[in-house]
């Protein structure tokens, strides 16, 4: 009942994540929740793989909204770090 994707994130994201002392996916997620409301979990959480960047959500909320909101989010943030 989990979605764990795959992200990659561009460089100015993760240099971003650095300045602010976070980790990538714990920036990318803490961002989506501030933006959207929408809570992932940050993927280092559950020991991913060296150099993959990951978050986990569960697919049992009702509704679609929050899919849309985070691809709306993932588009927003990704033209404002490329």
């Amino acid at each position: 009942m989990y979605l764990f994707p795959r992200i990659t994130l561009p460089q100015k994201a993760i240099e971003a994540a650095k300045a602010a002392g976070k980790e990538p996916d714990v920036f990318y997620c803490l961002k989506l929740l501030d933006t959207t409301g929408v809570c992932l979990v940050p993927g280092s959480g559950f020991g991913q793989k060296e150099g993959t960047l990951h978050f986990r959500t569960t697919f049992l909320a009702p509704g679609i909204e929050w899919v849309n909101s985070i691809i709306h989010f993932h588009k927003k943030f990704m033209d404002e770090y490329r």
